[in-house]
C-alpha cells in the first residue's frame, strides 16, 4: 500500500505490523468468546441490578433480550464470515457503510471495550466477601491490572486459562439453579406476574415502559458473542468458523444465564428479597455458608475470566485501529506492536490500564453509558447488513442468515425504539462522546483520506478471496 503514499507519510509511518497468528478453531474460540460473555459474572453482577427494577419480570426481560439478540447474531455471524477482521464493528460497517459510519461504530465500540470490564471486575469484591472483605473500586483496579498481564500472553495459552475459568462459573451457575428450583416458593406463573416489592411491604406493578427500558442491559448482558469477531483474524478457517462460534456462544450463554435467573425467581423466600437481588444470601439460605463461600469464589473467578478475555478483544480493536492508521504515526507504530507472545502488547496495556481508573467512577454511569453504546453498536451493524449483499459483496463467500432482510429491518425498528426510551442523561453522554470523535474525522481523518483511516482485510483473507474469483 505504499506505493500509493505520497513520500512524507512513507518516511514517517512503521512498516506494515506483522499478523496476528492463527492458532484456534471453533472450541478455543467458543471458550473464549464465551469467557467474554461470562454468563456467570452477567448473571451476579448485571442480573442483580434487573432484580431491583424489574422484580419478577427480570426473567421476561432477559428472554426478549436473548430473541433480539437472535438477528444481531445473524448479523455478526454472515458479516463477520464477510469481513473477518480484528477490528470487529468498525472494520465491517466502514466496508459496507462508508468510511465515517465505521468511525462511528468503533467510537461505540470503544466506549463498550472501555466501560464493561470495570463495570464487571468491581463486582469481585461482593464475592471475595466470605473470604476477605475488600473495597469494590480497589478490588477491581487490581482485576484489571492482573488481567492486563495476563493478557499479555499467547493467545492459546490464555484459551486454556479461561477455559478453566469458564467451567467453574458455569458450575457455580448449576448450583445456583438447583438450589433455587428445590426450594421454589412459588409456581411458574408468577414469572408473568411482572411484580417489585415497593415501600412498607407494597407490592408495585412492573409495567411494560419498565422492561423496554431494561432491554439495554438486556442486551448488554449477552452482548460478548461479538468478541468472535474480534478474534476472526486469529481464528483458523474464519470463513466457516466465525458463524459457529458466535450462534454457539449465544445458546450457550443465554442458557446459562436464563436457566439460573428463573430458579431464584422461583426460589426467593419473598418477593422483597427478590428485589434485593442479594443472590449470595438467597444461596445461602438454601444451603449453608460453605456453599455459599464455594459459589461466590466461583463468580469471583469468573469475573476475573472476563476480564482477561475482555482485554484480549479489546487490544485487538485498538491493534486493528493502528493499522488502518486512525491516529497520528507515532501512536499507530506503538499501538501495532506485537510483543514476543504474539500478542498487541502496547494496546493490551492502554486498554487494560485506564480500565482501573475507570473502577473508581459510578456504577450507575457506566451501565447506562455502555447500555446506550451497545445500541447504537448493534444499530449500525444492523444498517450493515441490510447493505451487505449488494454489488461485489453479495457474490463473495460468507455464511448468510435467513430471512434478510426482514431480520435487519425488524432489528433496525426495535433498537431505534429502545434508544428512546433510555434515560436522556445516558444519552447524552454517549451522544457529546460521539460528538467529539465526529470532529476528530472531520478535522484529522477527513482531510487526510489517502494516508488514514485505511480500513483493511488481513492478508491471507484477500490472497483467498482473490483466488476464489
Amino acid at each position: 500500500m505504499t506505493d500509493t503514499l505520497p513520500k512524507s507519510v512513507v518516511d514517517t509511518e512503521p512498516a506494515p505490523a506483522p499478523g496476528l497468528k492463527r492458532s484456534i478453531g471453533v472450541v478455543g474460540g467458543t471458550l473464549l468468546t464465551l469467557s467474554c460473555v461470562t454468563p456467570a459474572s452477567t448473571l451476579f453482577v448485571i442480573v442483580p441490578d434487573l432484580f431491583s427494577s424489574l422484580g419478577t419480570a427480570t426473567a421476561l426481560c432477559l428472554v426478549i433480550g436473548a430473541l433480539l439478540c437472535i438477528p444481531v447474531a445473524f448479523c455478526y455471524s454472515e458479516l463477520g464470515t464477510l469481513i473477518p477482521s480484528a477490528g470487529g464493528e468498525y472494520a465491517i460497517v466502514s466496508t459496507l457503510a462508508g468510511r465515517l459510519a465505521g468511525w462511528l461504530a468503533f467510537v461505540m465500540s470503544l466506549l463498550v471495550v472501555m466501560i464493561v470490564p470495570p463495570v464487571i471486575a468491581m463486582g469481585t469484591a461482593d464475592y471475595l466477601a466470605p473470604v476477605v472483605h475488600l473495597d469494590p473500586s480497589w478490588t477491581g483496579a487490581g482485576v484489571m491490572i492482573a488481567a492486563t498481564l495476563a493478557g499479555l500472553l499467547d493467545l492459546r495459552a490464555n484459551a486454556w486459562i479461561t477455559g478453566i475459568f469458564l467451567v467453574l462459573e458455569v458450575v457455580a451457575a448449576g448450583v445456583v439453579a438447583m438450589l433455587g428450583f428445590t426450594h421454589s416458593h412459588r409456581g411458574l406463573g408468577s414469572l408473568g406476574s411482572l411484580q417489585i416489592a415497593g415501600e412498607h411491604a407494597h407490592v408495585n406493578p412492573v409495567t411494560a415502559m419498565m422492561v423496554l427500558s431494561g432491554l439495554a442491559i438486556a442486551l448488554f448482558a449477552t452482548q460478548g458473542f461479538s468478541t468472535a469477531v474480534y478474534l476472526s483474524e486469529e481464528l483458523e478457517n474464519p470463513r466457516r468458523n466465525v458463524a459457529r462460534t458466535v450462534l454457539a456462544t449465544l445458546a450457550i450463554s443465554s442458557v446459562v444465564i436464563l436457566v439460573p435467573v428463573v430458579a431464584i425467581t422461583l426460589g426467593a423466600g419473598d418477593l422483597k428479597a427478590l428485589t434485593g437481588g442479594d443472590i449470595s444470601s438467597m444461596v445461602i439460605a438454601w444451603s449453608n455458608s460453605s456453599v455459599g463461600t464455594f459459589v461466590s469464589l466461583c463468580v469471583a473467578l469468573a469475573i476475573i475470566n472476563a476480564g482477561i478475555v475482555m482485554v484480549i478483544q479489546n487490544s485487538r480493536v485498538l491493534f486493528a485501529s493502528a493499522r488502518d492508521k486512525a491516529w497520528p504515526a507515532p501512536v499507530n507504530n506503538a499501538l501495532s506492536r506485537l510483543g514476543r507472545f504474539g500478542s498487541p502488547w502496547v494496546a493490551t496495556l492502554v486498554v487494560g490500564v485506564p480500565g482501573a481508573f475507570l473502577c473508581f467512577v459510578d456504577l450507575d454511569t457506566l451501565y447506562g453509558v455502555t447500555g446506550v453504546a451497545v445500541t447504537g453498536l448493534y444499530l449500525l451493524v444492523a444498517v450493515a447488513a441490510l447493505l451487505a449483499r449488494r454489488g461485489a459483496h453479495g457474490g463473495r463467500r460468507a455464511w448468510r442468515m435467513p430471512l434478510w432482510p426482514a431480520m435487519p429491518v425488524l432489528l433496525i425498528a426495535v433498537l431505534v425504539y429502545i434508544l428512546v426510551e433510555q434515560d436522556p442523561s445516558y444519552l447524552w453522554w454517549t451522544g457529546g462522546i460521539t460528538a467529539v470523535a465526529t470532529l476528530y474525522w472531520a478535522f484529522y481523518l477527513r482531510p487526510r483520506r489517502e494516508t488514514r483511516w485505511l480500513v483493511s482485510l488481513p492478508e491471507d483473507v484477500q490472497l483467498a478471496d482473490e483466488a476464489a474469483a
